[in-house]
């Protein structure tokens, strides 16, 4: 299938080369030239080249929120700034970190170097009843109609890591803290929405949910 890259690049020139470069290799490219809205923008993509000078939130800040939401979504950071504490800031987080001013040759060998690591520690298709789920792509896809479905950053994060977790009973507590990175607080019901709005998307019946379920008084699971 193919491969969906995000750029995110304020500088029109190179941005307008890297989408058609891109393009020409054979990938579906989406260029931005800010940070608004990436975290949104980035769901179902399978890779992000993410400038470090961007006007608003800098691209350090912003991978950093990325990587949050989609924590195995791959990220390339493009700057000029060769600093090694720069580098050092940027692979805190990113996948790769690529000085400017580059030869498009080796940004192409790169981008292919991380699809296929991305690849190769992910399973290429989960088949669960009437999902295809590309791991590899942050895709969720209907079998019975072929459409994709769209899920929201803290969706994906949650159902991904419940499917690594396959077969087993996860508390609310677990995925709360692995999904927020902060800790739960008992009562809380964030987990309880952001799991009722998924299963909306992901169930063919929401009010009996046969691929998330709610074991009572635990947690949840899915089962495989």
């Amino acid at each position: 299938m193919m491969h969906r890259i995000l750029i995110v690049e304020d500088d029109n020139e190179i941005g307008s080369w890297m989408e058609r470069f891109l393009q020409q290799k054979g990938y579906d490219v989406e260029w931005r030239i800010s940070g608004e809205g990436l975290v949104e923008a980035a769901t179902s993509k399978s890779l992000v080249l993410l400038d470090v000078m961007l006007p608003g939130l800098d691209g350090f800040t912003l991978g950093q929120r990325l990587k949050k939401e989609h924590p195995l979504l791959p990220i390339m950071m493009l700057s000029a700034r060769t600093a090694i504490d720069d580098k050092l800031q940027g692979l805190q987080f990113a996948d790769d970190y690529v000085t400017k001013p580059f030869h498009p040759d080796e940004l192409a060998a790169r981008i292919e170097v991380l699809l296929r690591r991305h690849e190769q520690n992910a399973p290429e298709l989960i088949s669960l009843q009437h999902l295809h789920i590309y791991p590899h792509q942050n895709r969720v896809v209907d079998q019975r109609n072929g459409e994709d479905i769209i899920l929201t950053g803290k969706q994906h994060h949650i159902f991904a890591y419940m499917l690594r977790h396959a077969n087993q009973i996860l508390t609310k507590e677990q995925l709360y803290e692995r999904v927020w990175g902060e800790p739960y607080i008992d009562g809380d019901k964030t987990l309880m929405v952001h799991i009722r709005y998924l299963r909306e998307k992901i169930e063919i019946d929401p009010s009996r949910p046969e691929l998330i379920e709610t074991i009572r008084g635990i947690g949840y699971r899915v089962k495989r």
